[in-house]
């Protein structure tokens, strides 16, 4: 069937209304139709090909929340009316070590990505969420809280999970000493989501102004990353840091602030790599450094589960569809508090 969707027809184009194909439900399948769908900065990338791996056209959007419209014959997690989400990834192999143990988003042989991949039925690309509906597996479909804002909920489908992931890996609970890299959309969640779980919350950022908002999300201190005499007063005091910063960076000041046998895990994917750390911190205090992906589709419900116990979601700023290149621009510019989100209803196609 065709749906309407903001369709990037080639990197060099801007996102417009079109049309495209969505696939026929099969036995497992969920159709949904899209309320809100969260914006993504790799939605950017994507969109202008800035990875090298982008197929025209493409329709963006990972952060998806929803109504099921249809189910297949063999669905039985859902039915239609639920309130579910889709996140970045809508298929794996279902076979290899990591897919057994619930960890898709490190299947061996590659996860499916909601846009952008390659569907297994038609062979085509998968669709995203800057359209009306979306067609995904039962089994990589979550169950929204009912008493969530559902606009404050998208986000919380690729960045929540993101920053929840290594937390929940972590072990990190009441009394840990936890600092964020970063006042961004991932930054932002991860202040609430660690507050949330207990931890004492330390924000670093360039920016003074975000020190009262930081506050506000509920970090306990502000530190800012260009004061050598604040970064010299928070040494060796932290057990994790979630380092949210996409651009390329040095790591020595972060390491100095962890504790011995504290870790340093990377969420964000900088275009050009990190400067190689300092060895030595890392030997006499044994510190680690890590990164982490996404998250699977068991800690995306835990953490939805989490959220809704919790009231929790992201700040965000409501959009139709025809404002996102709009939006684009200004998420370049930093200007947005702290993820752009599509109101698939007022969107005219």
């Amino acid at each position: 069937m065709k749906i309407n969707a903001l369709v990037a027809p080639h990197a060099t184009q801007p996102l417009s209304s079109g049309q495209i194909a969505l696939r026929s439900v099969q036995a497992q399948d969920v159709k949904i139709e899209i309320l809100y769908c969260g914006v993504c900065h790799s939605d950017l990338h994507m969109a202008r090909n800035e990875w090298g791996v982008s197929n025209y056209p493409l329709v963006p959007g990972h952060e998806i929340v929803g109504r099921v419209v249809e189910t297949g014959k063999s669905v039985s997690r859902f039915q239609a009316g639920d309130l579910v989400g889709v996140g970045v990834m809508v298929d794996s192999c279902r076979e290899c070590h990591f897919c057994q143990q619930q960890e898709e988003q490190y299947c061996e042989a590659g996860w499916t990505a909601t846009y952008n991949g390659t569907d297994k039925y038609t062979g085509g690309s998968t669709w995203g969420g800057y359209a009306q509906h979306v067609v995904a597996d039962q089994h990589f479909v979550v169950a929204i809280p009912t008493n969530l804002p559902l606009a404050g909920v998208a986000p919380l489908l690729c960045a929540g999970v993101t920053v929840w992931s290594p937390l929940r890996y972590g072990n990190v609970k009441a009394g840990d000493r936890v600092g964020v890299v970063g006042l961004g959309g991932l930054g932002h969640m991860a202040v609430k989501l660690a507050s949330a779980l207990g931890a004492e919350v330390t924000l670093f950022t360039t920016s003074p102004q975000k020190g009262e908002d930081a506050l506000r999300l509920g970090a306990k201190r502000v530190v800012i990353s260009r004061d050598a005499a604040q970064m010299a007063a928070c040494q060796a005091s932290l057990d994790m840091i979630l380092d949210c910063v996409s651009a390329p960076h040095d790591l020595d000041p972060w390491l100095a602030t962890l504790k011995t046998n504290g870790k340093l895990v990377l969420v964000g994917i900088p275009e050009q790599p990190h400067p190689s750390p300092n060895v030595s911190p890392i030997v006499n205090r044994r510190l680690s450094i890590s990164g982490s992906s996404i998250g699977s589709i068991k800690e995306t419900q835990e953490m939805l589960d989490f959220c809704g116990q919790h009231a929790i979601t992201a700040d965000i700023e409501l959009i139709a569809g025809e404002e996102i290149e709009t939006a684009f621009a200004r998420m370049l510019r930093g200007d947005v508090k702290y993820r752009f989100v599509i109101d698939m209803q007022a969107t005219r196609w």
